[in-house]
């Protein structure tokens, strides 16, 4: 194990991120590269390897996280990258991205502050790609079977790699111009920056892998002719139908989608804009939703130079301690600061929507609300609690609602969904069309980035089998699995 007193010798610490001032005037990542490294080895010291690790529980990837926090406090980063990448093919995204379940499950956090596992997993990865240990590992032979993966997300991306390596000849299908899903178009540039996708994205190109973009299938490809041209097939298409909310007003102009918002800010910092179409600069900002992305809105929204930006959430404000309702090593909804909200607006909890007033020309300037509280387990308008915000530039984060219908694919492969509206599928990931397989918010609805890997490198584990009547690739997880929850 790491220092066995390393948890009482040293607290938990974190990488200081750079000034407010400094950052909102750019969109590069809130911390300075290397910044982790001088504090990392001591972080890493305080895992206790414990003999029940539950931050493996956490994980739904299993990632062998006290073995490679041993190798970090020890400074055998090649080692400590060997066991990384032994159960996650994509670390310096989750490392990045991830809330960190793993954080909620470690087992010093039932007394203290938790290990800085995600902190260990994005250093390790960083000094990996700098040190030149990531490289291709392309099959010894080839299967001389082929795969098409749907989509270029976290969870196709790892179905893609996975088969590769197992010898498979992939293609991954991607409707936008470039590869990567949500994780390109949807996660802002200071949140990670596009050049950690870009190398991966080469890693797989010299293994193999086929990219085919602007190519959305349902649309551009029958469904059906190209399962017809390959021998199994991947839908990793995502959850992207984004939740509405239909209330008076809800067409005045200035009101959109966070997915409609955030992709065109991307496309400014890939350089194919100048000015982002959709832009927050000099208006003041609603951002509906109070989760993650709807604090990628408020921190898009800062640098663009808004007016001002106020964050507005149905639920009750999240307590700063577990609650007893919520005991380890489940994870707990707690108050969560993020950058975004350290560099300013307003947090509104409790409220409710009921209208937008627009101008003469029909452009949003008012947002109505109430506020609401719980009333025999269901949510209630206070009377007389209504109140107007100015609103400019209005972005609806409130989560997605299930997969693309509008493009045919669910209908020309003639896929069956369960009760939720994502596409069914079996123990194997395997859908009611033989040969077809779903992994990600596709099949499992809206989640967390390492979720989505998870799925992808299980569904890979399916395909496999399908393929050749047996697998050695790992499965971490069903699809019926759940996060760590109450």
């Amino acid at each position: 194990m790491a220092d066995p007193k390393g948890f009482l010798n040293h607290e938990r610490e974190v990488a200081t991120a750079r000034p407010v001032g400094e950052r909102v005037q750019d969109w590069k990542e809130v911390y300075r590269p290397g910044a982790l490294l001088p504090i990392i080895s001591e972080q890493a010291s305080r895992c206790m390897d414990c003999g029940i690790p539950f931050c493996h529980n956490g994980c739904p990837l299993g990632n062998l996280i006290p073995e490679w926090n041993d190798y970090a406090w020890r400074d055998d980063w090649s080692a400590a990258s060997e066991r990384l990448h032994a159960t996650n093919n994509f670390p310096e995204f989750t490392g990045r991205l991830c809330p960190a379940p793993c954080e909620a499950a470690c087992v010093l956090g039932i007394n203290q502050q938790p290990v800085t596992i995600k902190n260990v997993e994005v250093t390790v990865v960083d000094k990996a790609w700098d040190s030149g240990d990531v490289t291709p590992q392309p099959p010894e032979r080839l299967s001389g079977k082929t795969v098409a993966v749907i989509g270029s997300g976290p969870a196709g991306l790892a179905a893609a790699q996975q088969l590769t390596r197992a010898g498979h000849t992939v293609a991954v299908y991607e409707r936008a111009d470039r590869i990567g899903g949500l994780l390109r178009y949807g996660i802002p540039e200071f949140k990670m920056e596009k050049r950690h996708i870009n190398r991966r994205i080469e890693q797989m190109r010299a293994e193999g892998t086929k990219f085919r973009t602007e190519t959305e299938i349902g649309r551009d490809i029958d469904a059906k002719k190209l399962r017809k041209r390959y021998d199994a097939v991947v839908i990793a298409a995502g959850a992207t139908t984004s939740r509405d909310l239909p209330v008076p007003g809800r067409e005045l102009n200035g009101i959109h989608f966070a997915m409609e918002y955030l992709p065109l800010a991307n496309k400014v910092q890939e350089g194919d804009l100048t000015v982002a179409p959709i832009t927050a600069a000099g208006k003041h900002v609603v951002v509906i939703g109070g989760g993650d992305t709807g604090a990628d809105c408020v921190g898009t929204a800062h640098r663009q130079g808004a007016a001002s930006v106020t964050q507005l959430e149905i639920m009750p404000r999240p307590g700063e301690e577990r609650s007893a309702g919520q005991p380890w090593p489940t994870f707990p909804m707690l108050y969560k600061v993020t950058s975004a909200h350290e560099e300013g607006g307003e947090r509104v909890y409790s409220v409710s929507t009921t209208r937008f007033e627009g101008d003469e020309d029909g452009n949003v300037q008012w947002l109505h609300l109430i506020e609401v509280e719980f009333k025999d387990g269901k949510l209630a308008q206070k009377p007389g609690t209504e109140r107007r915000i100015p609103a400019q530039l209005v972005t609806l984060a409130m989560g997605f609602t299930g997969t693309d219908r509008e493009n045919g694919l669910v209908e020309q492969f003639g896929l069956e969904l369960d009760a939720r509206g994502n596409i069914a599928r079996d123990a194997e990931f395997a859908t009611n069309v033989p040969g077809v397989f779903v992994a990600g918010d596709a099949g499992r609805g809206q989640s967390l980035i390492v979720w989505a890997i998870a799925e992808g490198r299980s569904a890979a584990r399916g395909v496999d089998r399908f393929l050749t009547g047996a697998s050695a690739l790992p499965a971490p997880i069903k699809p019926t699995d759940r996060a760590l929850a109450v």
